[in-house]
């Protein structure tokens, strides 16, 4: 079997070292090229004695000095800073990306292994929120694939498998709800940071844990399955599933639905991208039917979540609005983590914000062009950045 050559774009975070836990456990069937990270040196260094990749990137120039100075042989290369990302994930000739960089940091890179046409394992949502349209476009020209990572849209892709787009009726993303999905509304004046970070499922990153909480992770991930399955938002639904073992489900014109199942464990989504179209025996803790005991699937309190409401009215306004409401909501949760902020005042900062984009639009202010058509990623990333400002200056 030829091993399949891989770029880890964000190694150091939870989708990078689970992607290396599976390459750990299949030395046979992959080969780590190149590997990246922001700043946790020390670990990228460990990564490099292990996997032994053709190139790493590095945040900083300070970064890359000190590595070089770890690894001085010629066969090893060492970039830095986000030209360097661009240049590891477009130059580096590899048969799948992995991209697993959070947040709007991870898109230039994405669209640069997409322009490049190799194949890539998303996992970094904002690349289609921010600029969905331009990445599905950019993919069909150059043939890249996207495999979906994030659990919701891989167990889509499992679904939708041997089926004609036609059939389907609806797209149906399950939520674990968050450590606030039994909280009554009227005691959400008392949720601690400590409390969000709290989740029941999963076990995330901060950022996306928050996300979790106000269900905006849930809004993001609409927005993506809007673009990755060629399906209008109407279509697509939410439902509360507190054990996580849906993992989302496609309803078809007949009435059938076919659905994904399994532990929570992303090492399963990944080793599908990783593997596809075969599968890989994970060395990890299987299903038991038997002890399942009742799965339950119960309607989203819109009340309780309106950041779900936002990320929605956002992707029908289209354009600039998921870029803008991305911006603002990666602003707002780091204030939030800094304690700058209450739980509550989160959705009340990001409607402002959608609140001033409209009317930014209405005056028909088309100096400032991105706020109105994403048409390059330059214009994603500056419209994420008009979202944050906007969000920053009502912070303050």
């Amino acid at each position: 079997m030829t091993k399949k050559r891989l770029t880890i774009l964000g190694s150091t975070g939870s989708i990078g070292t689970s992607t290396l836990d599976i390459v750990r456990q299949f030395p046979h069937h992959f080969d780590v090229c190149a590997l990246s990270c922001h700043s946790q040196v020390q670990q990228l260094a460990e990564q490099i004695r292990e996997f032994h990749p053709k190139i790493v990137c590095i945040g900083t120039q300070e970064h890359a000095d000190w590595l070089k100075k770890q690894f001085t042989a010629n066969d090893l290369t060492i970039v830095c800073g986000d030209e360097g990302l661009i240049q590891l994930a477009a130059e580096t000739k590899v048969d799948l990306v992995v991209a697993g960089i959070v947040g709007s940091a991870g898109l230039c890179s994405t669209y640069a292994a997409i322009e490049r046409g190799y194949d890539v394992a998303l996992a970094n949502k904002e690349s289609m929120v921010l600029s969905g349209e331009l990445m599905i476009a950019k993919a069909q020209e150059t043939g890249s694939t996207i495999f979906p990572v994030d659990s919701e849209h891989n167990a889509i892709f499992q679904s939708l498998v041997g089926h004609q787009h036609s059939d389907i009726e609806k797209i149906i993303l399950t939520a674990s709800g968050g450590p606030f999905r039994d909280t009554p509304l009227a005691n959400f004046s008392e949720i601690t940071l400590q409390d969000a970070l709290n989740h029941p499922n999963w076990e995330m990153g901060n950022k996306i844990t928050i996300d979790s909480a106000t269900m905006m992770n849930k809004g993001l991930e609409i927005i993506e399955a809007r673009w990755l399955f060629d399906i209008p938002v109407s279509q697509i639904d939410v439902v509360v599933h507190r054990e996580s073992i849906v993992h989302s489900l496609v309803e078809y014109t007949d009435g059938s639905f076919i659905a994904q199942l399994g532990l929570p464990d992303m090492r399963i989504p990944i080793a599908f991208c990783l593997a596809y179209p075969d599968r890989l025996p994970l060395q990890n803790e299987k299903m038991k039917m038997t002890e399942l005991g009742k799965l339950h699937f119960e309607p989203v309190d819109w009340k309780k979540f309106p950041c779900l409401q936002l990320a929605i009215s956002a992707a029908n306004l289209g354009g600039a609005a998921p870029a803008v409401l991305n911006g603002a909501n990666e602003a707002v949760v780091a204030a939030y983590l800094e304690e700058r902020i209450h739980f509550l005042e989160i959705a009340g900062i990001l409607e402002k914000v959608l609140d001033q984009l409209c009317r930014f639009q209405e005056t028909g202010k088309n100096n400032i062009p991105f706020l109105h058509h994403i048409e390059t990623i330059d214009d994603a990333l500056k419209a994420d950045h008009w979202g944050r400002s906007a969000a920053h200056s009502l912070i303050n």
